[in-house]
C-alpha cells in the first residue's frame, strides 16, 4: 500500500512520486492550506494539502487526530526557514495528489504529546500510550539491543533453545506462579522462575553453547525494576571457567552497547570482591559514578561512652562512616530528611559531625552532640580514615551490618546524585566477584543460597560447607553497571556429590533432593560437563539506555505495582466450569452478622 515509511523520506527522493500510510499525527489548517503531519513508527512526514484538488481537500477538512491515512504525493523542498532540523524528513514535505481515510477514529484519551500523565491512565489506554513517540524509540531501542545479543552469541557459536515453560515447582527462591493441570487432578504445573535447571541438563546433553532470550516468571513483590514476567538473556557454556566466562561475557555487553547506542564502554571492565564492595560501598552493585565511599570504624568504637556505637560494635554489627566534603552546609532540614531517608531501610537514627576545624578534635572543632560521649582516639581515627577535612560533614551508620550497609550506602547514592559528587562518567561497569555461597536468614534460622544453590563453591572450600557456611566463597560473578545489577551467574556444580553436599548445607534432606531435584541429580551422574553461565535482565539493560525510571516503559504490556494489566483487566474471574475442570473449588470467606439482643 505504500512505497516509503514517512520518517525515511528525505532530500534525496524529492520530485518524486511517493505513497505513505500512517496516523494523523496533527492536523492545521493556515487558512486555505492544510498541514499534516503523518506519523508511522519511523517518525514523521509533513504533508502539504492545496485546495487546487477539492476532492483531495474536502478529505483532509473532515481529518482528525489519528485517523489512518493514506497519502499519495509529490517530494519537494521546504520553503527556505521553514526546515526542521529535529526530523529526518525535516528537509522536505509532500504536495499531496491523493488523500484516502483507511479508517477513522474517535478523540483518544489523551494528547501524543500530552506531559504529566497518570500511569494508571497509560496502562489502561497502552494501545495509544504505545503509539508515543517516546515509546516508540524505546521499544524500537527494545529490539535493537536484543537483535545485538543474538548476532555476537550466533556469532560465538551460541545455539538458541528453547525450554518449557510449564515446569516443575522447585525451591529457588521467589514464590512460583502455579498452573493447575486438568488432567492431573490436585497436581501443579509451575512458570519458570529461569531455565536455570534446563540449561544446566543441556550442557549434560552436550550442546556446549546456549542462548536463549526468554520470559521468565517471579509471584514477588514489585518495584521500578521488577516485574511478574520478565524477560532474561540467559547463556550457558561448557569447559570454561569463571576468567573465560567473564571475559566472553565482558565482550558481548561491550557489543551490545556498541551496536544499539553507539556507546564505547571501558575496556576491560574493572573487578572488585564481593566483601569490598560491601565494606566500600555498602551494596554488591555500586554505582562507581559516585564519588563517596563508606569507610569502617567498628574497631574503634568498642569502648566509647556512646552507645549507639559501642552497641553494635561489641556485638558483631557494623559502625561506618560516609564522608560529604563541604557538607557542614547542610542545613538542618536537609540532615533530618536525610534521617528519615535511611529509616526506610531499618536505621533507627543517623548521627553526624560537623567538622567546622579539622585540627581541634573536640566540641570547638567538631560540631554534634555525640562528640562529648566520644574519646579522642575514636574521634581522630575519624578524621584520619575518612580524610575530613574543614567544611566537610560525616554522618554515621551503627547497626546490624545489614542495616548499616542498606542504609548508608542508599544514603551514598542519594547525597551523590543530589549533590553532584559524580566522576562525570557516563558508564561504569564493575564485575563483582568472590560472593558468599550461603547467607544465614534470622528469620528461618537457617543458611540459604545468596544466589542459587547450584552454584559452585570455590576450589578448597568445599568443607567449609559443614564447618563455616557463612566463610565459603561461590564462584560467582555478577555485571553492575550504574548502580544496577544488569546481569549474574556462576561456575555451576558438575558433581552430584558436591550438590548433595550443597543441599545437606541448605537443609534439604536427601528425600527432598530427590524429590525436587532427582532428575538434575541423576543427569550429573551420565558425564556432566564443567559449565557456567549468565543472565542479563533485558528490561534493565533498556531501561538504563533510555534513561527511563521504570522498566515499565520498556516493555509493551506490563504489569503495574498490583501485579496487573490495566489493559486486559487481569488477573479476572474465571467461571464455575472452568474451575471445575481443573478440580478447584474456592474457599469462600462467610460472614456473620449478629443482631443486637440476640444470641
Amino acid at each position: 500500500m505504500r512505497t516509503h515509511y514517512c520518517g525515511q523520506v528525505n532530500a534525496s527522493h524529492i520530485d518524486q512520486i511517493v505513497t505513505l500510510c500512517g496516523w494523523n499525527h496533527r492536523r492545521r489548517d493556515h487558512g486555505g492550506v492544510i498541514f499534516i503531519d503523518l506519523r508511522d513508527r519511523e517518525g514523521l512526514a509533513q504533508v502539504v494539502c492545496d485546495p487546487d484538488r477539492a476532492e483531495m481537500f474536502k478529505a483532509a477538512e473532515d481529518v482528525r487526530n489519528e485517523f489512518v491515512l493514506k497519502i499519495t504525493g509529490k517530494v519537494r523542498r521546504r520553503p527556505a526557514g521553514t526546515e526542521n532540523p529535529n526530523l529526518a524528513s525535516g528537509e522536505i514535505e509532500i504536495l499531496c495528489h491523493e488523500l484516502e481515510v483507511l479508517n477513522p477514529a474517535v478523540t483518544p484519551p489523551f494528547q501524543l504529546d500530552e506531559e504529566n500523565l497518570s500511569e494508571n491512565v497509560r496502562l489502561t489506554h497502552r494501545v495509544i500510550d504505545l503509539r508515543r513517540p517516546q515509546m516508540q524509540k524505546n521499544m524500537m531501542l527494545r529490539y535493537k539491543t536484543a537483535r545485538a545479543f543474538r548476532r555476537f552469541l550466533d556469532d560465538n557459536g551460541f545455539i538458541d533453545i528453547e525450554t518449557p515453560m510449564l515446569t516443575k515447582s522447585t525451591p529457588e527462591g521467589a514464590r512460583d506462579y502455579l498452573v493447575p493441570s486438568r488432567v492431573h487432578a490436585g497436581q501443579f504445573f509451575a512458570l519458570p522462575q529461569s531455565p536455570q535447571l534446563f540449561k544446566q541438563m543441556l550442557m549434560v546433553a552436550g550442546y556446549d553453547r546456549y542462548y536463549q532470550i526468554v520470559k521468565c516468571f517471579r509471584d514477588e513483590d514489585l518495584r521500578a525494576d521488577r516485574q511478574p514476567e520478565f524477560t532474561q538473556v540467559d547463556i550457558e557454556t561448557s569447559f570454561m571457567d569463571e576468567t573465560a566466562i567473564t571475559g566472553l561475557i565482558e565482550q558481548l555487553i561491550r557489543y551490545v552497547f556498541k551496536d544499539a547506542i553507539d556507546v564505547d564502554l571501558p575496556n576491560p571492565f574493572p573487578r572488585m570482591t564481593y566483601a569490598e564492595a560491601m565494606r566500600r560501598f555498602g551494596s554488591d552493585k555500586p554505582d562507581l559514578r559516585v564519588t563517596l565511599e563508606l569507610v569502617d570504624v567498628t574497631d574503634v568504637v568498642t569502648d566509647v561512652a556512646f552507645k549507639v556505637f559501642s552497641g553494635p560494635a561489641t556485638t558483631g554489627g557494623r559502625v561506618a562512616a560516609l564522608r560529604i566534603p563541604g557538607g557542614a552546609a547542610l542545613t538542618r532540614g536537609e540532615i533530618d530528611g536525610y534521617t528519615e531517608f535511611v529509616k526506610i531501610y531499618g536505621a533507627k537514627g543517623l548521627a553526624y559531625i560537623k567538622v567546622n576545624d579539622a585540627s581541634k578534635l573536640n566540641e570547638e572543632g567538631l560540631q554534634s552532640p555525640i562528640v562529648k560521649n566520644l574519646h579522642e582516639r575514636a574521634l581522630a581515627a575519624f578524621i584520619e580514615r575518612t580524610g575530613a577535612q574543614s567544611g566537610d560533614l560525616i554522618f554515621f551508620g551503627a547497626d546490624k551490618t545489614k542495616i548499616v550497609n542498606d542504609a548508608l550506602g542508599a544514603l551514598r547514592i542519594k547525597i551523590g546524585h543530589e549533590k553532584n559528587y559524580l566522576n562525570g562518567k557516563a558508564w561504569e561497569p564493575l564485575w563483582v566477584v568472590d560472593f558468599p555461597m550461603f547467607e544465614y536468614d534470622e528469620e528461618d534460622k537457617r543458611w540459604t543460597a545468596c544466589h542459587h544453590p547450584f552454584t559452585s563453591p570455590k576450589d578448597g572450600h568445599d568443607e567449609l560447607m559443614k564447618t563455616s557456611p557463612g566463610e565459603c566463597l561461590a564462584k560467582a560473578y555478577d555485571l553492575a553497571l550504574n548502580g544496577w545489577e544488569i546481569g549474574g551467574g556462576s561456575v555451576r556444580i558438575h558433581k552430584a556429590d558436591v550438590q548433595a553436599r550443597v543441599f545437606e548445607a541448605l537443609g534439604i534432606g536427601e528425600g527432598e533432593q530427590q524429590l525436587k531435584f532427582g532428575f538434575l541429580l541423576d543427569a550429573l551422574k551420565y558425564g556432566a560437563p564443567p559449565h557456567g553461565g549468565l543472565a542479563f535482565g533485558l528490561d534493565r539493560i533498556v531501561t538504563m539506555m533510555t534513561g527511563a525510571e521504570s522498566i515499565r516503559d520498556v516493555i509493551a504490556f506490563p504489569k503495574t505495582q498490583r501485579a496487573q494489566c490495566l489493559l486486559t483487566d487481569a488477573p479476572s474471574l474465571v467461571d464455575e466450569k472452568q474451575l471445575r475442570e481443573l478440580h478447584i473449588r474456592l474457599r469462600q470467606k462467610v460472614e456473620t452478622t449478629v443482631e443486637v439482643g440476640k444470641a
